[in-house]
């Protein structure tokens, strides 16, 4: 795992070796010293840890610059919370990143397959295209993608208090949505291939609230440009299972915390436990926070970086 130092990991030895004997105080960075036997997994941060939808979007170029000065290696993008997607302004977040040493490593859609009208998931179809180009043009290796919901609760809230089960709109099964969801992947991979960018499933409620219903559309659609993104937060009952069954699987990993209380929910994860099952999966990729607490975002994201620094080296 991670054989090769980052290039981050480079730009801050170098940092360190000018320093030589100063007196300055210590970043950040600095107070976790990571586990010497433990091979190091590479941290990113969600947008979305800063953001939560609230009604006023905040910065993504200050998401990177904060990441820089925490330590994290890489930045996730909420499609949701950019700006706009002028050529301008997606080049000014690739080279804002690349100054700041970091990888810009997910762009985080939001499409749904589950829908009875053909006419709605070519809908969803052709934006998830069109975010691959995104990606593409910033230079990020993947997107996040999401199976969908029947949307027969009213709202997450609601969901959440029916422990995420929803049922198919009347006429409909289960397994209409597990066809509707392949054969829309099915339709993007060719343009995913061609930009080379993955498109990483989520276990993001609606269907894959199931791991075996998102395993399984995974194994049917059967390509390498189809990948798992793997949640720590979304799940019904006993995580560590569930994180079992898809850690073999996964690609990447978007790590959960909750401080101060969570915003829908709240989990005590163990991700000491959560480690050794990645490692034990041989799990080589990113781990991306998801900080989804009520605390103020700056310092409940720092927070987050040393718990999940100090569990992946």
């Amino acid at each position: 795992m991670n054989r090769h130092p980052s290039r981050r990991q480079l730009i801050q030895a170098a940092g360190v070796a000018g320093l030589g004997m100063s007196c300055a105080a210590p970043s950040p960075k600095a107070e976790i010293e990571p586990a010497a036997e433990m091979p190091r997994i590479p941290l990113g941060v969600s947008t979305y840890s800063y953001w939560h939808f609230s009604k006023e979007k905040y910065p993504i170029e200050n998401v990177i610059d904060h990441a820089a000065e925490i330590g994290f290696d890489g930045v996730e993008i909420l499609h949701r919370q950019m700006r706009d997607e002028t050529a301008g302004y997606m080049n000014d977040l690739k080279r804002r990143a690349w100054d700041r040493g970091l990888d810009l490593i997910m762009l985080s859609i939001h499409q749904d397959f589950v829908d009875p009208s053909a006419e709605k998931r070519l809908e969803a179809i052709d934006h998830t295209k069109h975010c691959i180009d995104l990606a593409h043009q910033m230079g990020i290796p993947a997107i996040r993608l999401n199976t969908g919901r029947w949307g027969t609760t009213r709202s997450f809230d609601e969901l959440m208090a029916a422990e995420g089960q929803e049922p198919p709109i009347e006429g409909y099964t289960n397994e209409d949505g597990i066809k509707w969801c392949v054969d829309s992947i099915r339709e993007c991979i060719p343009h995913a291939a061609a930009a080379g960018v993955v498109m990483a499933l989520e276990n993001h409620w609606g269907l894959s609230t199931s791991i075996d219903l998102l395993l399984r559309i995974y194994r049917e659609v059967g390509d390498p440009w189809l990948a798992i993104n793997m949640d720590t937060g979304n799940y019904v009952g006993d995580p560590y299972p569930q994180i079992e069954q898809l850690a073999p699987h996964a690609s990447i990993v978007q790590a959960k915390t909750y401080p101060g209380g969570g915003v829908w929910y709240t989990l005590d994860l163990d991700y000491h436990r959560i480690a050794g099952i990645l490692r034990d999966a041989g799990f080589e990729g990113y781990v991306s926070l998801e900080m989804e607490g009520e605390a103020p975002a700056e310092q409940a994201v720092t927070d987050s970086y040393r718990i999940l620094r100090d569990a992946f080296g």
